[in-house]
């Protein structure tokens, strides 16, 4: 099983690359999630030219079924968060 990278490593990676203490690759870190994820929450989409882009996906409504008693239910729209992962990205993951 791979290992996991958290938040916390991110921020250290991040300290040792800009020469910065953790405390303020920490800031920064969470400074570029809060405005993302506000962003995103906004309805617009944010892109990182060779990441990705994180946008907001609408789900339309549906039936579904309880996975308690097995009843029908309705499922309501929505939008959840969503990630397209950029050429660069994808490229790296696979090896090239």
């Amino acid at each position: 099983m791979p290992s996991v990278v958290t938040k916390a490593k991110l921020v250290e990676a991040a300290a040792k690359a800009s020469n910065l203490s953790r405390s303020a690759a920490g800031e920064a870190v969470n400074a570029v999630f809060d405005a993302i994820v506000a962003n995103v929450a906004r309805g617009n989409r944010v892109t990182v030219v060779g990441f990705g882009t994180f946008l907001p996906r609408k789900r339309k409504a549906r039936s579904g079924r309880s996975p308690a008693n097995g009843k029908e239910i309705k499922i309501c729209a929505k939008t959840v968060p969503a990630f397209a992962a950029g050429q660069g990205f994808k490229d790296a993951v696979d090896g090239r």
